[in-house]
């Protein structure tokens, strides 16, 4: 599946989403062919296909298991190794349907502010999708006759848990299935750094004089909608690594920084944070509900948000009360005002602030004077 001539530091693996899909995929088609293979060719979010290794596959003729062992590369990522295991049930009185479900290992969500049903599995939407859509390119004839269940679990999932936030975020009993495109990047490592302060300096020899700064790949296709006259070498995915690309921007005298995110990040950016991973510094929610005042906001609300623990519970009761680009926009306001004070970039460069929704979409943008 990888390379093992890559150098140490910079390998890539795969989310617990992509393992789980793969997994899945590797179960319905024991149901379909009467075997579960040993190696599944399944799709991921970003659209590559990849091989998996499948273990422990058996079935009958209405169930199926298969478990791929999860890889996270050069990623120090508590959940490198977990078993994310598939069982799969054919539903005979509801034909097409594909039925997900959170088994052992897999936490649930008790408390609102993740953009998921409380009370059940921590299956984030992009694996959910990902999952259905490897299901039915699996399944294909089958789902003419009968619905599948599809049940995924992590054994070790509940130990994993305790070595993440998930409890303090209201998930509990395991770990969540994550990812975006299936690929986990070493975003923790000194190479990753490295290549964050390299793609910096190419686009400063670009002539355009800007760098746009991500923090992933949605928000990266975000940014480059909205940047259409800028070549793909002017965008940078910074990961958590704001310093650095900020540092380099300013060695290599770049005149204007663009920032694209979504409210989790931003909202440490505006805090003062310049390293954003989630093991570095928790979210000021305190400062989201100064904010959230700012605009109007009822003051239970208010406290609401003060008294939570993620940045997307601001965001969904701002959404409630109609607040949404208000609040965005003023977050994006902080964030200018955050880093143009830092006497480290003061005047440094010119700083436009670009927000998306967690669909990508645009909500707010605000700029230095």
């Amino acid at each position: 599946m990888m390379d093992k001539t890559v150098q140490r530091g910079t390998r890539t693996g795969f989310t617990t989403g992509a393992c789980s899909a793969a997994a899945a995929r590797a179960a319905v088609l024991g149901l379909v062919d009467g075997q579960v293979p040993t190696a599944v060719a399944a799709l991921l979010p970003n659209g590559q296909q990849v091989t998996f290794v499948v273990h422990d596959g058996r079935c009958d003729a209405t169930t199926a298991h298969a478990m791929v062992i999860k890889d996270a590369g050069d990623d120090p990522d508590c959940t490198d190794k977990a078993h994310l295991t598939a069982d799969v049930r054919l539903l005979h009185q509801q034909p097409g349907a594909v039925l997900l479900r959170g088994g052992p290992g897999v936490g649930t969500v008790t408390m609102p502010g993740l953009g998921l049903a409380v009370g059940g599995p921590a299956i984030n939407p992009v694996p959910r999708r990902n999952i259905e859509a490897n299901v039915r390119a699996a399944a294909g004839a089958l789902l003419d006759d009968a619905g599948v269940e599809v049940t995924i679990s992590v054994p070790q999932g509940e130990a994993m848990a305790r070595k993440t936030l998930n409890a303090r975020l209201g998930i509990l009993g395991g770990i969540s299935i994550l990812g975006t495109t299936g690929i986990v990047k070493p975003y923790s490592t000194s190479a990753y750094r490295a290549s964050v302060v390299q793609g910096v300096q190419v686009a400063a020899t670009l002539g355009h004089g800007v760098v746009v700064l991500t923090t992933g790949g949605r928000t990266e296709q975000f940014a480059m909608k909205e940047r259409p006259d800028l070549p793909a070498a002017c965008f940078v995915q910074m990961g958590d690594f704001l310093r650095y690309a900020l540092d380099t921007a300013v060695a290599q005298g770049l005149r204007e920084v663009v920032i694209g995110g979504m409210v989790g990040k931003l909202t440490k950016i505006a805090q003062g944070e310049t390293i954003t991973h989630a093991n570095r510094a928790e979210v000021d929610t305190g400062l989201l509900a100064e904010l959230a005042a700012g605009i109007g906001a009822p003051a239970e609300e208010c406290a609401a948000i003060a008294a939570a623990e993620t940045a997307r519970f601001a965001a969904e009761r701002m959404q409630a009360l109609g607040l949404l680009p208000q609040f965005h926009t003023a977050l994006a306001r902080q964030v200018v005002r955050t880093l143009t004070a830092a006497d480290r970039y003061a005047d440094r460069f010119h700083l436009h602030v670009l927000v998306c929704d967690f669909d990508g979409h645009k909500i707010a943008e605000a700029s230095s004077p």
